[in-house]
């Protein structure tokens, strides 16, 4: 636990460092923190603050600088962000805005993840929204030698095609037989809701409508999941040319992996997506960007009140924390916004 005097000193070194990047000294923390406290107080209550791991003192300087444990701290108890009122735009959200075209819902992810990188100028990130696993039609055609391909059409006229491989070769009448039977019954509902209707019905169904609609919601899902895996990174090279990362090459390649692979990417965030509001992982605690010198600011957005995809920041842990979240609260509501209104 801290009093009130050493809270007060963490929260300006913290604040000292992010503006000016430059290790902190006692003088500059009396000047900035408005206490009255003498040279050797402020060292003692500097010690301590290095002894519970909340700043490190480089080797270099004899100031001190906050750690990932301080910025931590920092952000859970001291940092106060503006709340952002959509309804009084500044200019920075009306320029936001006009930059989001609700009628290319494709390009507004692409847009949101520059927009992102512009406002911050670290890396903006974005995942593509996830499209809902129902489907209006599903076909069945013969290939031959057991093979079948499977049309998948979502509301939206969306198309997925996936080629399944049977335990019998099926003539073309029992596949019209099977499309016929799973549209009449099935259309419209969620590839989930399918497959826990299947397992209720799955013994007064015919043995090879049963093994085809088992085979077609496998698929669906598949082609599902396949549709929504899609990352949108702007801004990488931003990373390049900031004065923490650039000496550490070997953390910035790894980090280049990350961006190329976006595997690990999308799955930060689609865990951020499973919470509320903005999320801010600092130093490494997302495991998927584990390096001490970056975060990672998130926030899920919505289309017509659900949940569908996230989007964020990356960038050094010395950003200015506040302004990051307001950035991303933003953009998280106007690109829920403008994809509502597509």
């Amino acid at each position: 636990m801290l009093d009130d005097r050493a809270k007060r000193l963490l929260k300006t070194l913290v604040e000292r460092y992010i503006a000016d990047g430059q290790p902190v000294g006692s003088r500059t923390l009396s000047r900035a923190s408005g206490l009255d406290l003498s040279p050797a107080t402020i060292r003692n209550v500097m010690s301590d603050l290095e002894e519970l791991g909340l700043i490190a003192s480089p080797h270099t300087s004899a100031g001190r600088v906050p750690t990932p444990r301080g910025y931590r701290l920092f952000v859970d108890t001291m940092l106060t962000a503006r709340p952002v009122d959509l309804d009084q735009p500044t200019p920075e959200m009306t320029a936001a805005r006009e930059q989001l075209h609700p009628d290319q819902p494709q390009r507004v992810i692409t847009q949101a993840a520059q927009l992102l990188s512009s406002l911050s100028s670290f890396v903006g990130v974005v995942s593509a929204p996830r499209k809902a696993s129902v489907f209006r039609h599903i076909e069945f055609l013969r290939l031959g030698d057991r093979r079948v391909l499977v049309i998948i059409v979502a509301p939206d006229g969306d198309v997925q095609n996936r080629v399944i491989f049977t335990a019998r070769d099926y003539t073309q009448s029992e596949l019209v037989e099977a499309t016929n039977y799973l549209n009449a019954h099935y259309g419209g509902l969620t590839i989930e809701e399918v497959r826990e209707r299947l397992k209720r019905e799955i013994d007064a169904l015919r043995g090879e409508i049963a093994a085809l609609m088992q085979a077609a919601v496998q698929a669906g899902t598949d082609a599902m999941a396949e549709s929504s895996d899609q990352v949108i990174v702007s801004g990488e090279r931003n990373l390049l040319g900031m004065q923490d990362l650039r000496n550490d090459m070997g953390s910035l390649r790894k980090m280049f992996d990350v961006f190329e692979q976006k595997t690990e990417l999308m799955r930060l965030l689609d865990v951020s997506s499973r919470a509320e509001g903005v999320r801010i992982y600092i130093g490494g605690e997302s495991r998927v960007v584990p390096f001490e010198e970056l975060s990672v600011v998130t926030a899920p957005y919505e289309v017509d009140g659900l949940v569908v995809g996230t989007l964020g920041v990356i960038g050094p842990t010395r950003m200015p924390y506040d302004r990051m979240i307001q950035i991303v609260d933003i953009t998280a509501r106007l690109v829920g916004n403008a994809l509502s209104a597509k």
